[in-house]
Order: structure tokens, then sequence, then C-alpha cells
């Protein structure tokens, strides 16, 4: 089967799902067409029939002209564009109806896994040179200085404001102009901006900052509710909402992953999300200026589930240099510009990692006969990526990406971990499990506070932080859905345990093979 071939198999032989963070999306609606009776009819009948027949004739070039952007590739269009890195010696991707009881599908879906598991490696990335990410990326280390202010704990530094300083200093920022919620966070740091200006000499300066900690993963696996708790640290801000998505989308302009691309959001705009810690910060330089240089305790905190392993619009603005493996991941230029920055990282067992993603991102008729079918195609894709590419490339590329039903990518913690490891050192990263976090919040919450070495805390807080219920549980409608099947389980267990193995040596902690509930960490 040819490229194109396969392309047009693939949109004409079953649905295209698009997986995204913030709600789920159907692409196309059907239509659905019941003949009348056949009949005579009077003029006013057969008028009435060639209005119906325009209505559906426009119905379907709407259709038309949709397909047609997946088709073209327009990146301009809808982002299910294939990347220019295909895969063509793919296994049939026809609807994948197994038969639950059959022998002989089981049968084929574990010489799929077993398959896989022959060609899992874990080689080394070539790290790019400090020069060449500059080049990528001018304006981004244009911006960002070399060094931070030294009598601040977070990386923070001044920056001469160079326009008028009555006008708007949020109006251009891309993040308030696709959502009211951005807008009205803005409408409060615009009344302050001008009272937060610092006047040395005839120039104004003002405060800029980046985060000094990043949540950096996984989805589905607690980031929300350590997100919620650490915000009631009395020493730790966030940005102006959970999830900027920066560094992953919006500075290649993916507004949502529908939608294709927009304008590229500039630093600039990122760095605005920062302002309310960063106004905290200067007022307390101010204010203690005369006290000598007692280091402010502020740090910030940014929480993009999607920064540690999504690199999916890498193939659109870098050349590829490296056979279908990116030249650059995210951790290249967040080193770059934050070599002593820190990230947590949340797991959980990724076989339940994926059904409940499944669940919170799935659409309509959701079941775990779906689930399992969804599984075994993905895993048929994934397979046949493999007879490719090498692993790494397979789990950055976004046609396959784009194409399988369920994440299966994003259970693949260690492809990931072992690549941010390639320029962060192990002690700038902590790895947490969704599981010991569950049972013994206070332990978890104490490690990440011993992590970003924050100061201690009173009891009435430490209760606050640590006894609040769970956030973003799975919701009622989900949990009637009841589990996946037990042979979905199986299969997915033997396609995880490879990674898991590794994973689990690097990390040095058997908890982490996901075999059994095992003690903390």
């Amino acid at each position: 089967m040819t490229q194109t071939d396969y392309k047009f198999s693939l949109l004409r032989e079953r649905p295209l799902l698009l997986q995204v963070e913030d709600s789920p999306m159907n692409l196309f609606a059907m239509l659905e067409v019941k003949r009348e009776p056949q009949r005579r009819f009077s003029a006013l009948a057969c008028f009435r029939k060639v209005k119906l027949y325009g209505f559906f004739l426009g119905l379907m070039v709407m259709f038309l002209v949709m397909a047609s952007y997946v088709l073209t590739g327009d990146k301009k269009g809808l982002l299910l564009t294939p990347s220019p890195y295909h895969f063509t010696t793919l296994v049939n991707t026809a609807p994948f109806p197994f038969n639950l009881s059959s022998a002989k599908d089981y049968a084929n879906i574990k010489l799929v896994v077993k398959n896989i598991a022959s060609k899992v490696e874990f080689s080394s990335r070539q790290i790019p040179d400090i020069k060449d990410l500059i080049h990528s990326e001018p304006h981004l280390f244009s911006v960002i200085p070399r060094k931070f202010l030294p009598n601040v704990k977070n990386p923070c530094w001044y920056e001469e404001h160079s326009g008028n300083i009555t006008a708007d200093p949020y109006g251009a920022n891309l993040y308030a102009r696709y959502s009211k919620r951005f807008r009205t966070a803005f409408d409060h740091l615009r009344n302050a901006f001008r009272e937060h200006l610092y006047r040395h000499g005839n120039k104004y300066y003002r405060m800029r900052c980046l985060p000094f900690f990043y949540i950096i993963g996984q989805p589905k696996c607690g980031t929300t509710d350590l997100y919620d708790r650490l915000r009631l640290h009395p020493d730790v801000r966030f940005t102006t909402f959970k999830e900027p998505h920066w560094w992953t989308r919006k500075r290649f302009g993916i507004i949502r992953l529908s939608e294709g691309f927009h304008d590229r959001y500039p630093v600039e705009d990122y760095l605005d999300l920062f302002d309310p810690a960063a106004y905290q910060i200067h007022e307390h330089l101010q204010r203690n200026s005369s006290e000598g240089s007692s280091k402010h305790n502020i740090i910030i905190g940014e929480a993009s589930a999607s920064t540690m392993w999504d690199n999916n619009a890498w193939v659109y603005f870098y050349d590829n240099a490296t056979e279908a493996e990116p030249p650059f991941l995210i951790q290249d230029f967040v080193h770059a510009v934050q070599p002593d920055a820190r990230f947590i990282v949340m797991l959980r067992d990724p076989v339940e990692r994926l059904y409940s993603d499944y669940l919170y991102f799935g659409i309509a008729n959701k079941s775990a006969e779906d689930f399992h079918e969804k599984v075994s195609e993905s895993l048929q894709l994934f397979e046949g990526c493999l007879a490719e590419f090498s692993m790494r490339s397979c789990v950055y590329n976004t046609t396959l990406n784009n194409a399988m039903p369920v994440r299966l990518q994003v259970g693949l913690y260690i492809v990931y971990l072992l690549d941010w490891l390639t320029v962060f050192h192990r002690d700038q990263i902590l790895v947490l499990r969704l599981e010991d976090h569950a049972s013994n919040r206070k332990y978890t919450m104490h490690k990440v506070f011993d992590f970003l070495s924050l100061g201690p805390l009173t009891d009435q807080k430490e209760a606050e932080i640590t006894k609040s219920p769970a956030s973003n549980t799975r919701r009622p409608a989900d949990k009637n859905l009841g589990p996946m099947l037990p042979v979905t389980k199986e299969i997915l267990r033997e396609f995880y345990s490879p990674f898991n193995q590794k994973l689990a040596r690097v990390l040095r902690n058997e908890s982490f093979l996901w075999e059994s509930h095992s003690n903390l960490m």
C-alpha cells in the first residue's frame, strides 16, 4: 500500500479521532437521509423536493471541503494534517471488530504486542548545539537574559519598558484574545501595571519572571490535584490559569488542536501570565531594599501536563536532520534559557492511565468493548511504524499520534524521561506515583516541599493542603461504564511491561513496575 492509498483508506474506512487536553470534538457530522415511499407528487411537492436535495448537496460540498483540508495537508487548516514523515509498511487499518471470544483474534493481537516488544530499544539522542537552538528561535533568546536577579529565589529580571506607560500593556496578548477568562485576569493586571513599574533615571522598568518549577506530566496522572494543593502554600504562585501549554503548543500557534495553526504566541505573552507573582516579588524588593539583601522566597510554578511529551508540532517548524526523529525537543529550549529549573512528574500505572484518558477525552458511545477495539487498532499502527522507524521516531511521529484512536504513546514514560535526562540532571526532576499520592498525600506533599526547598508550614496550613478532597476525579457517568475488559488489561500490561522495567531500573524503584501495590517511595 502506498502512502497516498493508506491516507485515503484511513479516512474512508474509519473516522479519525482527535484526542485533546481541553475538550473532545467530532470532526465530521454524520448525515442520514431517509427515503420516502414513492408516490405522486404535486407541483408544490416537487418544488419542496428540489429544495431538500439542494440543501443536502450544500452539506455534501461542505463535507468535501473539510475532507480536502485533511487530504491536502494545509497547515492553516485542520491539525489532522499528516506530517512529512509517513510510515508505509503498516498493517491493514480497516475497522478492527475483534471477536473477544475468538482465540484467533486474541492470538493475533498477542503476536502484535510480541513483535513490538522485540523492537523496544532505548538509544541515546543527539543533543542540539546551542547555536542551532538560538538560530531556530532567535526572538526567545533575545527576550530572556542569561542571568537573573541574585537576591530573588525565583528566576526574575528587570526589563526596560520602552512604550508609553499609559498604553495598554496587555492589549495585544493572544491569550486574552482567545478567552474571556483570560481577559478578566488581564483587566486586573492592567489596572495595577503602572504602579509596579520601577523608575531608574529617566527610564522605566518592569519585572519579568519565569517559573521556578514546572509540573510537566503526565495527563490523567493527578497533576491537577497536585497543582490545587501546591497553590495553597503561602510561598507558591502559579500562572493565571493552570495549563498555558506555551512550550508545546501556543508558541507554534496552536490554539485548539482541531483548528490548526494561528498566530504564534510570542514569549512576551507567556511572561505576562507570571505578572501577578512578579508584582508581589517586586513589591517585596521595594519594601525591603533598606533591610539588606535578604532573599525573597516566593516561587512560581507552571503546570502544563503536555510539557513532558508533546512534540507534535516539530515537523512543521524545524528541518528534519535526524531521520524522522525531532532535531529539537521542548526540553532543549527550556534548558537553554533555564538550566537550573526544576520539574515534577506525576505518573500512574500506564494501563489505568490509558483507560482514564479514553473515558475523559473520548466521544459518545464509550464502552469497554469500544476501548478494546481502539487499543487493538492503535497497537497495529504502532507495530507498523516500528517496521520502518526507531522507537523514538515512532513515539514522536506526528502522523502516528494523530492516527491512533487512543494515546498509547503517552504511557511510554521512560522514553520521555530519558530524553529529559539528556539535558537536565537527575536531581532536578522529581518523579512521583499517583498511587502513592492517593494513599498518603502528606508523604508526597512533603517530598514536593523538600524538592522545592519550601519553608515550614503551620499545622493548620499543612492540614489544609494535605486533607482536602482529591481534584479532577473520574466523572460519575464514566464510573458507570465499569472497568476495562480483563483481556484488554492483559494485552496492555504486556505492551507496557518492557518500558516499565526500564523505568524502574532508571529510577531504582520497583514500584514503577506497577505489578502490585507497593510501599511508598
